[in-house]
């Protein structure tokens, strides 16, 4: 009995020391985790170019430019349909106006508190405009610097990953090698396998939002659609938040409730569709990890590393569910954290698989 109790407080003391690691080391990790994801997005293309006889140093170069582009092109795309939406900041304006006005009424009328109490109420909890312009200077500088040290480590990880993939071999006893190598190729295949089939999935949602937005009448329909499509980076808490935005905008817009009630319907038919087709057709059985451990990785990713933590968990959490495979003493941890086999789902889902192969 001692000794398991002493076992598994030691077990106890090492997850709380790697909890606290993360978080502490978390201006460190995150650049190099996104980095290190990114790179292993790169990798096959870059590999081909390399079998191709370019150099090494290029090969890298020109993956560095193709990141680079994407970039680029996300942010035009971006910022193209927000300078569309801005054009309707003054009737968005003039309907918070009206709500806020309806709402200091409601407040004099049911708790008595004048106007004038309101006002010195909120100008009390309001923080002054000098501190908002130094948390803004320090967010922004912040992004900064992990952005290009994210573009750093993309390079440099692209360039020398055989060497550290030599590296975590050499750390394993011979007989181990050749798992070992399974394993580094298996959790990159997942990691390539997780952004491609997300990319697959937020441009099959941008079709299927922005033709269900724009059938209901829903203004600025393409915006919102690429916002949902975007926010499904963030499992779960994406969808409801794209969607939500949506409607609070719609509203205030002076949508009618058709098309409030149309924005829901389009939203449950597309999460339909993307449950029970898409993700097991695009991100496939491995990426999936049950929506329990979804919920615990999303919250514990917050907690550690707050929003770049969310966009982080799910992938992290799969290539940790990988290496639990492969390693016997964790293989129970691994059939956790994986998803419940469905056989009925599965059955339809091959069938589907082998039909479109056949065409």
């Amino acid at each position: 009995m001692t000794t398991s109790v002493t076992s598994l407080i030691k077990k106890i003391t090492l997850v709380f020391l790697i909890i606290s690691g993360l978080y502490f080391a978390k201006d460190f990790l995150i650049p190099l985790c996104i980095g290190g994801i990114l790179a292993t997005l790169f990798l096959p293309f870059c590999n081909w170019m390399e079998k191709k006889k370019l150099p090494k140093g290029l090969a890298v170069f020109i993956c560095f430019l193709g990141l680079l582009l994407l970039l680029f092109m996300l942010v035009s795309l971006l910022g193209y349909k927000i300078s569309e939406l801005i054009n309707d900041i003054a009737v968005l304006k003039q309907k918070a106006i009206e709500i806020s006005t309806q709402l200091q009424s409601y407040i004099f009328n049911h708790f008595n508190i004048s106007i004038d109490e309101q006002y010195t109420i909120l100008k009390n909890e309001q923080p002054s405009y000098a501190n908002i312009i130094q948390v803004m200077i320090g967010s922004i500088t912040s992004f900064l610097s992990s952005f290009v040290l994210l573009l750093v480590y993309f390079v440099f990880l692209l360039y020398y990953r055989n060497h550290i993939k030599n590296f975590l071999v050499k750390l394993t006893a011979k007989s181990e090698q050749a798992e070992m190598q399974k394993v580094i190729q298996k959790v990159t295949s997942i990691s390539q396998q997780y952004l491609l089939g997300l990319s697959k999935m937020i441009f099959l949602l941008w079709i299927m939002y922005g033709i269900g937005f724009s059938v209901i009448g829903v203004e600025n329909a393409i915006f919102f659609a690429v916002l949902c499509g975007l926010l499904e980076i963030i499992p779960f808490v994406g969808n409801i938040t794209g969607t939500t935005l949506t409607v609070l905008v719609s509203t205030l817009h002076g949508a009618n409730i058709e098309i409030i009630i149309g924005i829901l319907i389009v939203y449950g038919t597309v999460q339909l569709i993307q449950g029970w087709i898409l993700e097991p057709l695009i991100l496939g059985p491995q990426v999936k990890i049950n929506s329990l451990f979804t919920i615990i990785a999303l919250v514990l990713g917050e907690l550690l590393w707050g929003i770049p933590g969310i966009i982080l968990a799910i992938p992290i959490t799969a290539m940790f569910k990988i290496v639990c495979d492969y390693i016997e003493p964790l293989k129970p941890y691994g059939f956790l954290i994986g998803e419940i086999e469905r056989s009925k789902k599965n059955v339809f889902i091959e069938t589907l698989k082998s039909k479109l192969k056949s065409k």
